[in-house]
Order: structure tokens, then sequence, then C-alpha cells
């Protein structure tokens, strides 16, 4: 499914004049770059290495790393989530949640009668208004650049952007699978996607740890317009 861009011709028109000549509509080839370091960086660098490569950048980003296996992650997240407070938990409607292992998780806060929250797109507002007083928000990265420590997060109607960014503090899964060198990847990622067809999400988020800010004279301030922590739990899933 492709989207849909309007008034493109007129537009393109409008820029071919300014710059005094025709616009160009056939014979455009995309331009072959006799240098691209971008896709130097790291690219022999295997999937463990990279992990390695993540795990040092989230000490710059102020971020905790972790790393667990399938069998072990219910622990992992019921453990994190005790250390940064319990609830009240928010997280998406995920179908990546069951083979994790997490619904059962989940059932099992519940009957500890801790508030969790899965994102229903039917109940519009309540979902951003429940994201707004949780303490937790748990998410999954669709890809993660190891050299800047950066989760992609792909929204859609069942995986509010909120949960991210509205709790007061965050707990991102990060496939072992998804991580990638840099944006370079990323990038490539989704134009491949998007010429497949898939639905290119229409918000596409692009997080490195928790806020923060040097705005104020130089000094960094961690946690300033979001969470003011950040668990990254790496799954050994490949």
């Amino acid at each position: 499914m492709t989207g849909t861009i309007h008034n493109r011709d007129q537009f393109l028109d409008v820029i071919a004049g300014r710059l005094g000549r025709d616009r160009n509509t056939a014979g455009v080839e995309r331009p072959k770059w006799k240098y691209t370091p971008q896709n130097e960086v790291l690219k022999d660098a295997t999937q463990e290495e990279l992990v390695e490569v993540l795990k040092e950048q989230c000490t710059k980003i102020h971020t905790t790393f972790l790393k667990t296996n399938l069998n072990q992650l219910s622990t992992t997240i019921d453990t994190v989530v005790g250390q940064l407070g319990g609830g009240p938990i928010v997280t998406w409607k995920d179908n990546r949640f069951k083979p994790f292992g997490l619904t059962t998780l989940f059932d099992k806060w519940k009957v500890e009668n801790v508030d969790v929250h899965v994102w229903d797109n039917q109940t519009g507002k309540d979902n951003i208004h429940f994201a707004d007083k949780a303490n937790v928000g748990i998410t999954i990265s669709d890809i993660t650049l190891a050299e800047s420590g950066t989760a992609v997060l792909f929204s859609n109607k069942d995986r509010g952007r909120t949960v991210s960014f509205l709790p007061s503090t965050s707990i991102i899964l990060i496939p072992k699978s998804s991580i990638v060198p840099r944006m370079t990847q990323a990038a490539r990622i989704i134009r491949e996607n998007t010429n497949k067809g898939e639905h290119l999400a229409s918000c596409i988020n692009f997080i490195t740890g928790p806020s923060n800010s040097a705005d104020i004279e130089m000094n960094l301030v961690v946690g300033v317009h979001g969470p003011v922590k950040a668990t990254y739990i790496v799954i050994e899933d490949i």
C-alpha cells in the first residue's frame, strides 16, 4: 500500500521555473556517487559486534543496557519494572508479545493488581490519558541503530506513539535481529519496504535514550520532556 502525493507536478514545475528551466520528466536516474562513506561505518561488523557497539553507546546516552534470551525475557522485564517502581504500565497491542511470552506476564501483573493498559484504538484519547499517568511504557524497536543507540519505532493504530514518551520511564525491547550499524541502513530498509508496497507508518520515532537537553547554559539535563529513565533489553532472537 502506498500513499497519495497531491499537487506534486505543480510543485515541481514551480521549483523548475524558479531555477529558470523546464522540469525534467524523463531519463532521470538516481546518481551513483563515487564515494559512499556512509556505507563504510561498521559494514563488516557481526551481529554480536553490533550488540557491543550498542552497549557501549548506551553508557553515553544515559540508558540502562540489558541482554537476555526469550526464556528469561519475562523475568527480566518483571525485575526491571520492579526496579523502576512498578505500575501503572502502558504498552502496545503487538502480535510480537505472544511469541515473546509477554502476554502471560501481563496476566500475571493483573492478578497482582498491577495496573496494566494495552493500547486499544477503539478507546481513542483514553489511551493517551493513561499513558500520561503511567510509570512505565513498554515498546519494541523495529530497527535499532548501534552507532547512536537509537531505537526506531513504527507507530500504527495499535502502537500509539505516546507509549514511548509520556510515561515516567521507558523500556524498549531490542530484538538482536533488529540491530543495524547506523541511520544509513535504517533509511534503506524503510525505502525497500515502501518499494515492496508495505504500508509506511504515519509516524516513525527515532529514540535515543531518555529525553535530554543542553539548551540552558550548555548544561546537560536528562529527563526534560519525556521519560527520565530508559532501559534497552536486547533479546537473543537469532
